[in-house]
């Protein structure tokens, strides 16, 4: 039997990205804010020491940021007549765990959306007509559109101090940003990165191609900043540790080193590490969210009372939670009914291997978000029109930093071991670089999420269940735009460039991005989506569900500013709207 607390004003699930802005929104609105996360506390000048952070073992190889399988994990197969198996080690992406969430190893790419992506099945069958549209997606609009996300994704970008170029301001079109970026109210907060030689040759290579290339939206940032809260972050060091690892050096941006810093000093706010929550609490009616069910670290399990119940945890635990809690209908993909795990999306990740014989990149030098790219086939951009296919990807070199034991590019065919595989790694290492494609993951009606009705957590609850494979969309997708970034890599002239662009069935395996979406969508309609435009779930008018989890559809970008956008967005229909007048917020 739970032990039950005082009740609080409001309880946020999860301290990353979403989770912590909204707690700091709302203490600034004067509401007492208890927020539960199931990692520990994470503190930069402790956790991500400067002796001690460059690890490839441990942070890279061993995972040490991610959330431990062992804690939960889910099961996953390509389609619904298959049997689910667990994912026993973490291989296709890496859930964060602890305050600061995978915001803590993530990249810092930081792009914004395009306008129409927000209206986008709409929008394309403006443009192609119903024809052209392929028979097994089924893309959604979001219920918004840009006039009311700009603001929010300003607000993000002022927080995490994104470094940048910016290429329409309020009308004022302006040369070296990215020239399909929807129209901004600000400029960037801080200056471009400075580049080296890898996007540096790309960008001369499009640029003669007549491209517009332009430097990766990055909060890593380029110079020191200050950000409104008031929290100083210093200048990316280029050290080559940053994607899989924490940043020692304050320069990329995290809730631990934008956000939590300003919040922790709050009386109003209270933050509970390593505790579990089981489930969200609902009253007889079913209608009305009364806190959560949490275990500690001690095995206690606790009932959290709140007014105000904020989920705002990584996309697989957002849908568990909502799916354990029974909160909205689970989706069946044979009805294409109910909408808790509808519309689950990926990303597809292509890229060009280039191999040289008279350069040297010093690709240990790099970071995550560090490089120039190309936007002339990315979603919309180009002319669909009888390709059979929609969506493209985002083209760019952003040079990580080749960590010693994990980067070892020798060209197809070189042995795995042994004297000649030694050759090449040498003959390779500084003289490779590579042109990736980040391309869109559009949904079909049998990729969606689910509880396992087999495998459960070491509490005894379901594992989520993951049923996705790559839609033949998307495959297509995936080719054309791959031999778009091969025309580029051959106008380059390296020695030799191999393509590899996703094909076949979705593999569990190899590692490919962190950017899960979908499964608690947004939307107008609660047919078909979960919540609304305010994230506020639908008939439940006291529960808001924040992260990427709500995205009907991936476009061919990074989704972390959205989700700090939808974030900001959440905090403001709380505080301005739903605290003067609680109940549904329709529009």
């Amino acid at each position: 039997m739970a032990k039950k607390l005082p009740k609080t004003d409001v309880v946020v699930i999860g301290l990353g990205w979403a989770g912590s802005i909204i707690a700091h929104e709302l203490t600034e609105a004067g509401l007492d804010v208890v927020a539960i996360e199931r990692g520990p506390w994470r503190d930069t000048a402790r956790d991500f020491n400067v002796a001690t952070i460059t690890d490839e073992l441990r942070y890279n190889s061993r995972e040490e940021l991610m959330l431990r399988n062992r804690q939960n994990t889910i099961t996953i197969r390509n389609n619904p007549s298959q049997t689910a198996l667990p994912m026993r080690e973490w291989g296709s992406f890496h859930p964060g765990n602890g305050t600061g969430g995978a915001g803590n190893h993530w990249a810092g790419i930081t792009f914004r959306f395009q306008p129409q992506e927000f209206r986008l099945r709409s929008y394309l069958l403006e443009k192609y007509g119903a024809k052209e549209m392929p028979a097994e997606l089924v893309l959604q609009d979001w219920g918004t559109d840009w006039s009311e996300m700009e603001p929010h994704y300003a607000a993000f970008e002022r927080l995490a101090g994104v470094s940048g170029k910016a290429s329409n301001v309020n009308g004022e079109h302006r040369e070296g940003g990215n020239p399909f970026e929807g129209m901004r109210s600000i400029e960037y907060p801080t200056r471009p990165m400075d580049q080296p030689y890898g996007p540096t040759l790309f960008a001369e290579a499009a640029r003669n191609m007549g491209y517009k290339p332009f430097p990766v939206p990055s909060s890593l940032l380029s110079e020191a900043y200050t950000n409104p809260l008031g929290v100083k972050m210093g200048p990316c060091t280029f050290c080559g540790f940053c994607t899989n690892y924490g940043c020692a050096n304050y320069s990329k941006a995290s809730a631990i080193t934008t956000v939590l810093p300003a919040l922790i000093r709050k009386d109003n706010f209270e933050a509970r590490t390593s505790c579990e929550v089981m489930k969200v609490v609902m009253d007889a009616s079913g209608k009305k969210a009364t806190g959560v069910i949490y275990i500690d670290s001690s095995g206690d399990e606790w009932e959290q009372p709140a007014e105000l119940v904020v989920v705002s945890a990584y996309t697989f635990e957002n849908v568990r939670l909502m799916l354990l809690s029974g909160i909205g209908k689970p989706y069946d993909p044979v009805t294409n009914s109910g909408t808790t795990g509808r519309n689950y999306a990926y990303q597809t990740a292509n890229g060009v291997q280039l191999f040289f014989d008279d350069k040297n990149f010093n690709p240990f030098i790099g970071a995550g978000a560090i490089g120039m790219g190309i936007d002339e086939f990315n979603n919309d951009n180009f002319d669909h029109s009888g390709l059979g296919f929609f969506g493209g990807g985002s083209i760019r070199v952003t040079p990580i930093g080749a960590a010693p034991i994990g980067y070892r590019p020798v060209p197809p065919g070189t042995p795995k071991w042994g004297k000649e595989w030694k050759q090449a790694t040498v003959k390779n290492y500084l003289s490779s670089m590579s042109i990736g494609c980040e391309a869109s993951s559009y949904t079909i009606r049998t990729n969606y999420l689910s509880l396992d009705p087999t495998y459960k957590d070491p509490l005894g609850r379901p594992l989520l269940r993951v049923t996705f494979d790559f839609p033949q969309n998307d495959l297509k997708m995936a080719q054309y735009c791959t031999n778009k970034v091969g025309e580029i890599a051959k106008a380059m002239n390296p020695r030799q460039y191999v393509q590899n662009p996703t094909k076949g069935h979705w593999n569990g395996t190899p590692y490919q991005s962190s950017h899960v979406c979908g499964g608690f969508v947004m939307g107008a309609d609660p047919a078909t989506s979960s919540v609304n435009k305010y994230l506020q779930v639908w008939n439940v008018p006291n529960l808001f569900v924040v992260g990427a989890s709500a995205f009907p559809q991936n476009p061919g970008y990074n989704p972390t500013g959205t989700v700090g956008a939808l974030a900001f967005k959440a905090a403001e229909a709380i505080r301005d709207r739903y605290l003067k007048n609680p109940g549904e917020m329709m529009v």
